[in-house]
């Protein structure tokens, strides 16, 4: 009697919790024979633009088509040889109908199909745009998040596609393992996060210390323990320094020293406080990699407390770190879908923000902040001070290789006492963080404020 109670139980549980979320799996491909009495429905921007659509012929022929071609092709997806991006994430909303039920009833009597829902996106067309364009036709890829919701509001990776040739140029794209296009490097994307990383390193130390203040250091442009020499970029002599200066001025040497007095136990638990080795609140991604430990060896640990090492980690997840500081030390759970409407406009569902996680108390919070301010008001990142409306952020230059190539980084936020919007910029072999991720944050930030 429990035993068939139970499953009773289970079975209620199961049709009023999990159902959708079972439903709406990707790997549920039994959504697919929905097409077979519904056209699949639009995904709209949150500023009212076409993103995908489905034309339908005089002879009934459909065609997915994508206005915006390649702009939105990671975040979008596509929806022919498979599924991606919001094309699988949405499918069972795309592929439901919440038309008026007397239209239904017509519909099933004329033997026609029922019109599905449209799916709204968090995504700013505009946002979008900025970024795609101000990355040309660099590798790289571009986050924007609203850090009090959680809502994406860009998402940009390059070399990219065009998902209206999608089945067309299938072969070529799965074959082509020098552009990896089909690839989306804002969540898959696996870098070493060079000096973004010091963001993990001083609240490392301040977990350690309580605060900042009384840290000083005489930087002399490089640093030698073990046989093992870090320097500071270019040879740069920085000279006596506080924490708040190290910080704004990138001094590797101040923060492979403070690595050293840390350990690499104390660095390994931030960064998994901080979810690296973690799962991450997204539908797809790659979890990033954090391998040091308490018995790696002192050059490891100077290399990795400064961003290089054996460190991985991808734009989105930076995204969200930097998304934490500016909301508090509270991650919200991200998402795309901002809501959900039939045909005629009538909301069928909302998605409302949820907190995902703390991930450091309000105090280290606004104290990293107030370090992100410095990069912006007298570092690193000084060319987006003045532009009328305030950033907090972090730069970083992430060697690649032998000769000392680097990916240019950039990590921030604007608006700082009450903040609007993240940036997370990727530039593979871009330089320094200044050089190439900086300016196109610069974009996006102007595009927001001033568009």
């Amino acid at each position: 009697m429990l035993i068939f109670l139970g499953l009773a139980g289970y079975l209620v549980y199961f049709n009023a919790i999990k159902r959708d979320s079972f439903i709406n799996s990707p790997y549920n491909t039994r959504q697919d024979t929905f097409a077979d009495r519904v056209v699949r429905g639009n995904i709209m921007s949150s500023d009212g633009e076409i993103l995908a659509q489905t034309n339908v012929s005089d002879d009934g022929t459909e065609e997915r088509s994508y206005p915006y071609s390649n702009i939105f092709a990671h975040v979008v997806g596509y929806d022919t040889n498979g599924k991606s991006g919001l094309e699988s994430e949405a499918n069972f909303q795309l592929l439901s109908s919440h038309e008026f039920f007397l239209t239904q009833i017509k519909n099933e009597f004329m033997g026609a199909k029922n019109v599905g829902d449209t799916v709204v996106s968090t995504l700013n067309a505009d946002l979008q745009t900025t970024a795609y364009n101000s990355l040309g036709d660099r590798r790289g890829a571009v986050v924007v998040i609203q850090p009090s919701t959680g809502k994406i509001l860009a998402m940009v990776s390059k070399p990219d596609f065009d998902p209206n040739t999608i089945a067309a140029n299938w072969e070529q794209l799965v074959n082509d393992e020098t552009n990896s296009s089909l690839l989306n490097r804002a969540t898959m994307g696996q870098y070493p996060p060079g000096s973004t990383f010091k963001i993990v390193t001083a609240l490392t130390y301040l977990r350690q210390h309580g605060t900042f203040n009384g840290f000083s250091y005489d930087c002399q442009g490089s640093i030698t323990k073990e046989d093992h020499t870090i320097q500071c970029y270019g040879g740069t002599v920085h000279g006596q320094e506080d924490f708040y200066a190290a910080f704004a001025k990138s001094c590797n040497c101040a923060f492979a020293e403070m690595g050293t007095q840390l350990g690499g136990a104390a660095l390994l638990k931030t960064s998994e406080n901080l979810l690296f080795n973690q799962k991450l609140p997204l539908r797809s991604y790659r979890k990033s990699s954090f391998t040091l430990n308490g018995s790696s060896g002192v050059p490891l640990t100077m290399q990795t407390a400064i961003g290089q090492g054996n460190t991985l980690v991808s734009p989105m997840h930076m995204a969200l770190i930097t998304s934490s500081i500016a909301n508090g030390g509270v991650l919200m759970k991200p998402y795309l879908i901002d809501k959900v409407q039939n045909h005629a406009g009538d909301e069928v569902d909302t998605t409302e923000p949820e907190a995902y996680k703390r991930l450091m108390t309000d105090n280290e919070a606004s104290l990293l902040g107030e370090l992100m301010k410095g990069v912006v008001q007298n570092g690193t990142a000084s060319s987006l001070n003045g532009r009328g409306y305030t950033v907090a952020g972090k730069t970083g230059s992430a060697e690649y290789n032998e000769s000392g190539a680097s990916h240019s980084w950039f990590v921030g936020y604007s608006n700082v006492d009450n903040p609007d919007i993240v940036v997370s910029v990727i530039v593979e072999d871009g330089g320094t963080g200044s050089e190439a991720a900086v300016p196109i944050a610069a974009d996006v930030f102007d595009a927001y404020y001033f568009d």
